[in-house]
């Protein structure tokens, strides 16, 4: 599949699902504490995209996905199922991963959230994490190898005893919710992959405590760690621009310098 390069116009209409999806994950943090349930999260995330935003959730229905947002909790890695059954708990790390398709495009994200008060191995899982994905949108530039942002990605989260998992990958995003090409967080073959103005797609390394390998669960969506450690997950949408890269997917507690300076 070949790597679409956006028009302007095309990318203004980027910004504005980006930002809707950035938007759900500022909204949601008020309601993310001990004692409420995934599903419920999943039931206001659902109402605030199609009867505030006026929008779709990309993830309702994705090859048979039965609800509107990703949860996974701890040990899950990603793609966790919402449920009426699964309450927080003090300490939990929780990852809310939202993609909202506006006029026909995407915008997908994701953030961790930690609930109550938290441990002292998941607030750094969580840090590292992020820092992880800062790391790889500083690199983020015309003429820079796909290949490398994955390599930098891995040395520093495994210099902190991390490890990332290597089944599942940034991808290209537009009017498809996964297009080319696959954008991997350790050090892989990219099939020759260089950056170009106007390439959109989404970084999004998953960071175990533990040992990379995953396993899935029977329900044929949720994905955990095999040995039961902990993992998290940030995510954000952007575009290759002139000097770097613009975040589609940008929060209010994610500013730019923050982005750029993060150690």
């Amino acid at each position: 599949m070949a790597i679409s390069i956006k028009t302007p116009d095309e990318i203004e209409k980027m910004r504005v699902a980006g930002r809707l999806a950035a938007e759900v994950l500022e909204m949601i943090e008020p309601y993310v504490k001990p004692g409420v349930t995934t599903g419920e999260l999943d039931r206001i995330c659902h109402d605030y995209i199609t009867n505030t935003q006026h929008a779709i959730s990309a993830c309702l229905g994705y090859h048979g996905f039965p609800k509107s947002v990703c949860i996974s909790i701890n040990e899950v890695v990603c793609h966790g199922i919402p449920s009426d059954d699964k309450k927080l708990k003090e300490g939990d790390i929780v990852n809310i991963d939202v993609t909202v398709i506006k006029d026909e495009w995407h915008g997908d994200t994701s953030k961790m959230f930690i609930v109550g008060k938290p441990t002292i191995l998941g607030e750094r899982l969580c840090k590292v994490t992020q820092d992880s994905l800062y790391l790889a949108l500083r690199m983020v530039k015309p003429g820079i190898r796909l290949r490398t942002i994955g390599k930098e990605i891995q040395k520093f989260v495994e210099s902190h005893d991390f490890s990332v998992v290597r089944e599942y990958c940034g991808h290209g995003i537009g009017k498809g919710f996964h297009e080319a090409p696959q954008v991997l967080h350790y050090d892989a073959d990219d099939s020759g992959v260089v950056l170009q103005v106007g390439m959109t797609f989404t970084i999004e390394p998953m960071v175990n405590s533990g040992d990379y390998r995953i396993r899935q669960m029977n329900d044929g969506w949720t994905v955990k760690t095999k040995d039961r450690s902990l993992s998290a997950q940030y995510e954000h949408t952007i575009v290759v621009t002139e000097t770097g890269c613009e975040i589609l997917t940008l929060r209010k507690d994610d500013t730019i310098e923050r982005v750029l300076t993060a150690a």
